[in-house]
């Protein structure tokens, strides 16, 4: 888990994303136990009410579920959705204007593929 907070969106948000992160990062099993609102709130230093906002929204999005009086856990199939969803968001965000501007450029497809893959390793 990193403990670092930006002013682009609210803390409760930041907080469920690295916990998805965590998943993502295979450092949060599904089936594995997450950390308690305590546990979290201490570590990041911020209002144990914002954990908890920030796990309901890992409920809320099933990545994560709530067993009564033990806490809360990684959801079956929560590691392969956050991918699936991330992969989306990279594409939006980073191929697709890519994609664009390398039209723009009247680069070829060949060409996109080849400086792709030289640049891919390094």
């Amino acid at each position: 888990m990193k403990a670092v907070f930006d002013d682009s969106k609210p803390i409760f948000q930041q907080v469920a994303e690295m916990i998805a992160d965590d998943i993502v990062d295979g450092e949060l099993e599904e089936g594995e136990q997450i950390p308690s609102t305590t546990e979290i709130s201490k570590f990041y230093q911020v209002n144990r009410a914002t954990v908890q906002k920030g796990l309901s929204l890992l409920v809320e999005s099933g990545y994560a579920f709530k067993q009564r009086g033990v806490g809360i856990f990684v959801a079956e199939g929560a590691k392969s959705r956050l991918l699936a969803e991330r992969k989306e968001d990279f594409h939006i965000q980073y191929v697709k204007p890519m994609l664009e501007e390398a039209k723009r450029l009247q680069m070829t497809k060949e060409e996109i593929i080849h400086f792709m893959e030289e640049k891919y390793d390094d």
